[in-house]
């Protein structure tokens, strides 16, 4: 699964949020100035040439889905952020976040306990 650009991000949001939509209700979800309708339908067309929106078909219209989560993009972006950045080593990526403070050994205790648990 590839990594979202800003504006492919925008458009999963309002998919993942709302549902179901056509291409004209996409372009209502954004504020003014709202993109060329055929700029976003590209976009959109995109997004389901790599796998994360499938379409149903109304005569000659389309109504677009998210095929892939919200949970499932994140888990694989963390994942491909792990990969690319840390050498595929979780440790790594952990000890970043806790040599600039993003994480407290407080924290890493507490993370370990749930894990324990079970939880």
């Amino acid at each position: 699964m590839k990594r979202l650009t800003r504006k492919e991000e925008i458009i999963m949001e309002h998919f993942w949020e709302k549902g179901p939509l056509f291409v004209r209700e996409l372009r209502e979800l954004y504020p003014e100035p709202r993109p060329q309708f055929t700029t976003l339908s590209t976009q959109v067309r995109n997004l389901e040439s790599e796998g994360l929106i499938d379409h149903k078909s109304f005569g000659p219209t389309y109504q677009y889905f998210a095929k892939v989560t919200r949970e499932e993009y994140k888990q694989h972006s963390l994942l491909g952020v792990i990969d690319k950045y840390f050498d595929n080593s979780y440790i790594k990526a952990i000890s970043a976040l806790v040599k600039e403070d993003r994480v407290s050994v407080d924290e890493l205790k507490e993370l370990i306990d749930l894990i324990e648990r079970g939880e």
